[in-house]
């Protein structure tokens, strides 16, 4: 049996950060869930709030995350549809790092 391709990937989204302190955890809490059970995640960093570089959605904050993760290769473009059709999500972006 062939053994699963895994490539590294990091993504960072960005949670409207008017939400409440509960949503903004549970919206966390959902992408990190649903990343560890197609995949192997490396390391989770809240960046916290910051001032977004330009406004977003008339945003002007948002709360960071940044997850680095291990997926086979069809994962990303499933987790980047869950971004897209989840309300809070302000911005994201999936990268896939080269192996060292």
């Amino acid at each position: 049996m062939a053994e699963k391709i895994m490539n590294s990937y990091e993504t960072i989204f960005i949670i409207d950060a008017s939400l409440e302190e509960e949503a903004v955890k549970a919206l966390q809490e959902k992408f990190t869930n649903l990343i560890s059970k197609n995949g192997t995640i490396d390391s989770v960093d809240e960046w916290g709030k910051r001032r977004l570089a330009y406004e977003i959605k008339d945003k002007t904050e948002g709360y960071y995350v940044l997850v680095n993760f291990k997926a086979e290769p069809e994962f990303p473009k499933e987790l980047d549809r869950q971004y897209k059709i989840t309300d809070g999500i302000l911005r994201t972006i999936i990268i896939r790092k080269d192996e060292e």
